[in-house]
C-alpha cells in the first residue's frame, strides 16, 4: 500500500485552504496595479504635454531668426540705403542711380524668396507676417517718392499706387472679422509689373528704353487700379456673406 507523507498531505491541505485568500489577494493586487499605472500614465502624459508646449514655444521663439525673416530684415535695411544712393549727388548721376537700382533689385528679389522659403519650410512667424508687408511697401514707397521728388515720375502715379496699397490694407482690416481676402493672380502680376517699371525709372535710361519704361508704368498703373477695384468687390462680397451667416446662425439659435 502506498501512503502519502503527512507533511505532504498537510501542505496540500494548507495550500487548498489558503487558495481563496491568496487568489483574493492576487486579484486585489492585480486590480490595483492598472489603476495606479493609469494614474501614473495620465500624470506622465500631462507632464509630457506641458514639456511639449514649452519646447514648442522655445522653437517658435528661436525660429524668429530664420532665413526668411533675415531676408525681410535685409529688405528693411536696404530702404534707407536705397534712398541715400538715389539722392546722392543731386539724384541724377547715372553711377549712383545704377547702385540704387542694384539695391532696389535685391529688395525685390528677397521679397520673392522670403515668402517662398517661409511657406515651403514652415518658417512662418508673427514677426514675418507683420514685417514682410511693411518691408514691401517701404521699398516701393521710397522709390516712388524719390522718383516723383526728382521729377522723373508724375506725383499722381505715386498717389495712385500708394493710395491703392493703403486702401487694400484698410479693406483687409474692415473685413477681418468675416475672413481674409486672398491674393489674386492679378495682384501678383501687378506687383511684378510695378517692380519692373519702377526699376526702369530708377535707372538713367534714354532713347527707346525711356519710352518703353513709360508704357510698362502705364500697364502697372492700369493693373493697380483694376486689382484695387477687384479687392473692393471681394471685400463687399465677403462682408455680406459674413453678415448673412451670422444672421442665419442667430436665427437658428433663437429657434
Amino acid at each position: 500500500m502506498t501512503g502519502v507523507p503527512a507533511s505532504a498531505a498537510g501542505g496540500s491541505s494548507q495550500a487548498k485552504g489558503a487558495g481563496p485568500k491568496a487568489a483574493a489577494a492576487g486579484v486585489s493586487a492585480t486590480s490595483s496595479g492598472p489603476a495606479s499605472d493609469a494614474g501614473s500614465g495620465a500624470e506622465d502624459g500631462t507632464k509630457a504635454a506641458r514639456g511639449g508646449k514649452i519646447a514648442a514655444a522655445a522653437v517658435n521663439q528661436a525660429s524668429v531668426w530664420n532665413i526668411a525673416n533675415l531676408l525681410t530684415m535685409l529688405r528693411l535695411i536696404l530702404v534707407p540705403g536705397f534712398v541715400a544712393l538715389m539722392l546722392a549727388d543731386g539724384g541724377y548721376d547715372p553711377a549712383w542711380r545704377a547702385l540704387a537700382w542694384a539695391a532696389f533689385a535685391i529688395a525685390m528679389i528677397t521679397d520673392l524668396f522670403d515668402g517662398h522659403l517661409a511657406r515651403t519650410y514652415d518658417l512662418v512667424t508673427d514677426f514675418g507676417k507683420i514685417a514682410d508687408p511693411i518691408a514691401d511697401k517701404a521699398i516701393m514707397g521710397a522709390a516712388l517718392i524719390c522718383l516723383s521728388a526728382l521729377d522723373d515720375l508724375p506725383w499722381w502715379v505715386t498717389a495712385v499706387i500708394l493710395g491703392r496699397e493703403l486702401g487694400v490694407t484698410l479693406l483687409r482690416f474692415w473685413v477681418i472679422r468675416y475672413g481674409v481676402i486672398p491674393a489674386s493672380r492679378g495682384g501678383k502680376l501687378k506687383t511684378l509689373t510695378q517692380g519692373v517699371a519702377v526699376g526702369m525709372y530708377v535707372l538713367a535710361l534714354t532713347g527707346w528704353l525711356a519710352t518703353l519704361r513709360w508704357w510698362v508704368m502705364a500697364v502697372a498703373v492700369v493693373l493697380t487700379v483694376v486689382t484695387g477695384l477687384d479687392y473692393v468687390r471681394q471685400a463687399i462680397v465677403l462682408r455680406r456673406q459674413g453678415i448673412a451667416e451670422r444672421k442665419a446662425a442667430l436665427e437658428e439659435t433663437e429657434a
